[in-house]
C-alpha cells in the first residue's frame, strides 16, 4: 500500500484538526505537608494512547520544567505498565523533564485538539484559584474545538472556569471526578481545600459516579464545547479513549 511512506505529520492530521493534545500536570509537590504531585498513571496512559493514535502530545505543567510525581503512584498496585514504560522511555523523559509552562501556551489553547488535566493531590494546590488554568479551560471549552478532559483530581482545575456568560463551566454539564468517599478512603478529606464531588455538585454539575475505584467516565456534548471527565486512576484509560473519540467527533 502507498500508505507505508506516509509521514508522521500527515497521519497526525487525519485525527485532530489542531496542534494535538496538551497534557497538563501539577507543579505542586506537597499539600499542607502531605507529599504529593501528579499521579503518574493519569499522565502516562493518555500520553501513549494519544501518541499511538497519531496525535502530537505536549507535556505541560503549571510552572514548566519537571513536574513532581506522587510516590504513591509508583507503589504496588498503582504502578501500571504504561507508568513503568513512561519512566523508562528516553523520549518521554526528555519531554517530562522540560514540560511547557501553561502560561506560555494559554493564549493559543483553542488551536489544540484537547487539554487533558492529570490528577494527583498536587492539583489541590496549584489548579485551585489559578487564573491561568481558569482561562485555559474556559477558552478551550468556549472555542468549541478543543476538548476539555480531566481525570481523578484533574477536575479540580475545571471548578474555577466560567462559560462566556459568566456561569460556572460545569453548571448543567454531566461531570465525574474523585468522589468524597474515595477522598475519605485515602484519609485526605480534611487536608484538601474542598471535596471535589461536593464542589462539582455545588457548582451545578450533574455529577455521576460509581463505587470507589471502579471505572467511570462522563462525556458532555450538550454545550458549546466538549467535557470529558473520569472518576479515579482506574478511569485513566477510559477517560483517554473517550477524549480521543471526542477529538475524532469534533474534526470538521
Amino acid at each position: 500500500s502507498t500508505k507505508m511512506g506516509c509521514s508522521a505529520t500527515r497521519s497526525e492530521s487525519k485525527i485532530g484538526r489542531g496542534k494535538g493534545v496538551v497534557i497538563l500536570m501539577t507543579s505542586a509537590s506537597e499539600l499542607k505537608g502531605h507529599k504529593t504531585g501528579a499521579w503518574l498513571e493519569e499522565a502516562a496512559v493518555p500520553y501513549y494512547l494519544f501518541k499511538e493514535a497519531g496525535l502530537k502530545v505536549t507535556l505541560c505543567s503549571i510552572k514548566g520544567g519537571e513536574p513532581p510525581i506522587d510516590a504513591a503512584s509508583r507503589s504496588e498496585g498503582f504502578y501500571v505498565d504504561d507508568a513503568k514504560k513512561f519512566d523508562n522511555d528516553k523520549e518521554a523523559q526528555k519531554e517530562f523533564k522540560s514540560t511547557v509552562k501553561l502560561e506560555d501556551i494559554v493564549s493559543s489553547i483553542g488551536d489544540y485538539d484537547a487539554i487533558y488535566l492529570v490528577g494527583g493531590h498536587g492539583t489541590c494546590v496549584d489548579f485551585v484559584d489559578n487564573k491561568v488554568v481558569d482561562k485555559a479551560i474556559g477558552d478551550a471549552y468556549e472555542s468549541g474545538k478543543c476538548v476539555v478532559a480531566a481525570d481523578c483530581h484533574g477536575p479540580v482545575g475545571i471548578c474555577g472556569a466560567k462559560k462566556a456568560n459568566g456561569e460556572p463551566l460545569v453548571k448543567g454539564l454531566t461531570v465525574s471526578g474523585f468522589t468524597d468517599d474515595e477522598e475519605k478512603a485515602v484519609k485526605l478529606e480534611k487536608v484538601v481545600p474542598f471535596l471535589l464531588e461536593t464542589k462539582l455538585i455545588e457548582l451545578g454539575g450533574n455529577y455521576k459516579k460509581v463505587e470507589n475505584w471502579k471505572e467511570c467516565v462522563s462525556v458532555d456534548t450538550s454545550g458549546k464545547g466538549v467535557l470529558v471527565t473520569g472518576q479515579n486512576p482506574g478511569s485513566s484509560l477510559a477517560c483517554a479513549k473517550a477524549t480521543l473519540e471526542a477529538i475524532k467527533g469534533l474534526k470538521l
